[in-house]
């Protein structure tokens, strides 16, 4: 995947698709890493990936511990970022590839596919061969966990949501293999 990183690009990445999740060279930062260790410079816009912030803690972390230029931003930046002209490209990771390219992948992995092919940025998905499920045919068969409401609700055991108010929590979305590069 090194080979699709230009030298200089800057990279949207969501949720962490580092070693961490994959081991050794991870999925989506797998092609950031090369790139890096090949004297590319490619600079990495990491999304915070609410309610756990995997982008924040995991994949920040990750990418400070290789020295690659990086700064996080809330999840909801992310389409203005690319708006603004600061994202060349957007690399992520999948919980699942059903047979006909549709994916899974951590809640928000949807709004940023969509983003990224309405203003023509290139957005590819980097995954380990063992995310490949050949037996589910597409997306909609997929189905979406929905967690705890406290997730969204709570933080460090202080509520931060209205009390008497309802939360929605699901876990993951699909991303119709129509808005994937590769």
């Amino acid at each position: 995947g090194a080979s699709l990183v230009p030298e200089g690009a800057t990279v949207l990445t969501h949720c962490n698709a580092g070693a961490l999740a994959t081991l050794d060279w991870g999925s989506a930062l797998s092609p950031i890493r090369m790139a890096a260790r090949e004297g590319k410079t490619p600079f990495v816009w990491v999304s915070e990936t609410r309610p756990l912030l995997q982008g924040s803690r995991l994949t920040a972390w990750e990418l400070s511990q290789e020295g690659i230029p990086h700064r996080i931003i809330v999840d909801s930046a992310s389409g203005y970022v690319m708006w603004s002209g600061e994202v060349d490209m957007v690399i992520v990771g999948a919980d699942r590839v059903c047979a006909n390219g549709d994916l899974a992948n951590k809640i928000g992995t949807y709004g940023k596919a969509v983003v990224a092919k309405e203003l023509g940025i290139p957005f590819y998905v980097a995954i380990p061969w063992s995310t490949l499920d050949l037996k589910t045919p597409d997306g909609d068969s997929i189905p979406i966990e929905t967690r705890c409401g406290e997730e969204i609700e709570m933080f460090k055991g202080t509520q931060i949501s209205n009390p008497r108010s309802a939360s929605f929590n699901p876990a993951f979305d699909i991303t119709p293999s129509k808005y994937v590069t590769g």
